[in-house]
């Protein structure tokens, strides 16, 4: 009997999860093994667990126009089939899935909510995305308005050249609201001014959202026939979300994945690749404090690019400067479990406690540090011990690895972060603080500047490795959503079980603008 043919995957975050399981799933024969440099599964999208609290690192909806992610999804954690706790306590009516789990009694379940998000600007709240409505036009003021229509209109007749992050979203957006809702974020984001950073930023993460595109989707809501019409992700009102956060879903693809034969070793964080002729031989890796190596057949990884080159041999002095160069913003976020918050719910939306419905806030104010607030009440009820009487909130610094926002204490963050909310209005001198947490999360996000440029020369000699397949958002230095990492697993699985060797469908994963806005089949 041949030897099983033997695969290594470097990290347990969407990617390498999903790439190992559908690896075992088309080829049960195959020896599998997951290397996960820390104890927890769902890099980035994990979900920290802190005293009977839980804090989704980023904040993570569930959502894909691609069929094949949404079935792998439903298959994996299917859809609630009785309202959830809040539902039931709001007597809200939600449509569920026939014969799907009852939350309240059982754990693998997906939750549908509802998407609100808002962006906080001058001590005033807009919708997320910026909608042209009554609410937008009051809070800017006749003036302000009137000055943002008459951009627009400019910036559909002088195009710029798209050479840069500011002039991509000028084009659409308009010289004023780009200035109002996206230079200052942008910027405490990625610690770059917008005209320093690349379009490519741009094109993956909004795609066709435009001023336009927002008239677009509200003018069909009001028009018959309109549950069929296309949306752009940006502008989505309803998301699955695993009842216990995202790490949920990774953590129960992981326990599938081991019942299938597949191996997750943790602790085991590699910091070399040896090749020869063309191919990956071996990958050196320390655990526990012990050097190890394993010879593999194909090697799949979704580790940094930055970290994969420097730890390969034999590297051209040019490509090891591309990697080396790749720049990646990082973050801490502080978790604050408080008695009330002093937003008052103006919408229509009940609430449990009356709270805010947003899921997210996104601070505008260049007068704070703060970047994002998460309510993660709204993301699902069951991440707080006592969703009725408390509010369990989570603030979003970005910062970068070794500097000194990166280096401070808890103390220091959890300090900083309430004196903001005081000054933004978002609680009151008497708020209570019941408790805190944080965490530091590094390379959260593949920053699109520096030697991002040459990003192509390095890719193309990485697909010189045959048996070598980059995947996921770390493993391409792109910044792609939980969906696009897991279809570059999808497509790397595929090139591998069918033979072809492919690499050119991996990387091509939302490059293309219909990714977005078309449906694709499985």
């Amino acid at each position: 009997m041949a030897d099983k043919k033997k695969i290594i995957i470097i990290g347990a975050g969407p990617a390498g999860v999903t790439a190992g399981y559908e690896a075992l799933k088309k080829d049960p024969n195959l020896d599998v093994k997951i290397l996960e440099e820390t104890q927890e599964i769902g890099g980035i999208s994990r979900t920290v667990k802190y005293n009977g609290h839980r804090m989704d690192i980023g904040g993570h909806r569930f959502f894909s126009k691609d069929e094949r992610v949404t079935k792998w999804w439903q298959d994996m954690m299917p859809m609630q089939g009785k309202p959830s706790f809040d539902d039931i306590k709001l007597n809200r009516t939600i449509e569920c899935a026939p014969e799907g789990p009852d939350p309240e009694k059982e754990d693998r379940v997906m939750l549908k909510r509802r998407r609100i998000s808002r962006i906080y600007y001058k001590k005033k709240f807009f919708d997320y995305p910026v909608k042209m409505n009554a609410n937008t036009i009051k809070n800017m003021g006749f003036l302000t308005t009137m000055e943002s229509g008459f951009s627009y209109l400019a910036s559909t007749v002088h195009k710029l050249p798209e050479d840069s992050l500011e002039n991509f979203y000028i084009n659409r957006f308009g010289r004023k609201l780009y200035s109002m809702f996206f230079e200052g974020y942008t910027e405490k984001l990625w610690g770059r001014h917008p005209k320093e950073i690349s379009a490519d930023w741009g094109a993956q993460r909004v795609k066709g959202l435009s001023i336009l595109a927002i008239i677009k989707d509200m003018c069909s809501k009001v028009l018959p026939n309109n549950k069929n019409r296309k949306v752009e992700t940006s502008l989505i009102e309803e998301y699955s979300y695993p009842k216990f956060g995202p790490g949920q879903l990774w953590e129960t693809a992981a326990s599938e994945f081991e019942k299938m034969g597949g191996v997750i070793q943790k602790n085991s964080r590699v910091t070399g690749i040896k090749t020869e002729n063309g191919m990956v031989k071996s990958v050196i890796y320390n655990r526990d404090g012990a050097l190890c190596e394993e010879e593999a057949d194909i090697v799949i990884s979704s580790m940094p690019l930055k970290d994969l080159v420097a730890g390969m041999n034999d590297v051209p002095e040019n490509i090891g400067k591309i990697a080396e160069g790749l720049p990646y913003r990082d973050f801490v976020t502080v978790g604050l479990l408080l008695n009330k918050l002093a937003l008052k719910n103006e919408t229509k939306l009940s609430t449990l406690g009356n709270i805010v419905p947003d899921c997210w806030i996104y601070v505008q104010d260049a007068g704070v540090k703060l970047g994002r607030i998460q309510i993660f009440n709204n993301w699902s009820p069951y991440l707080v011990a006592d969703p009725e009487h408390t509010v369990w909130i989570g603030l979003e610094y970005f910062c970068t690895e070794g500097d000194k926002y990166w280096r401070g204490s808890e103390e220091t963050w959890v300090k900083h972060g309430i004196k903001e909310l005081k000054k933004m209005g978002v609680i009151d001198k008497d708020a209570e603080i019941l408790d805190s947490h944080y965490e530091k999360v590094k390379k959260a996000y593949p920053a699109y500047f520096d030697t991002y440029s040459e990003i192509d020369s390095l890719i193309e000699y990485l697909n010189g490795f045959e048996n070598l397949y980059c995947v996921g958002r770390n493993g391409q230095h792109r910044y792609n959503n939980m969906d696009h990492s897991m279809a570059t697993a999808f497509e790397a699985i595929r090139s591998i079980t069918e033979g072809s060797g492919r690499k050119d469908n991996v990387w091509n994963v939302n490059t293309d603008k219909e990714y977005h806005e078309e449906k694709k089949e499985a």
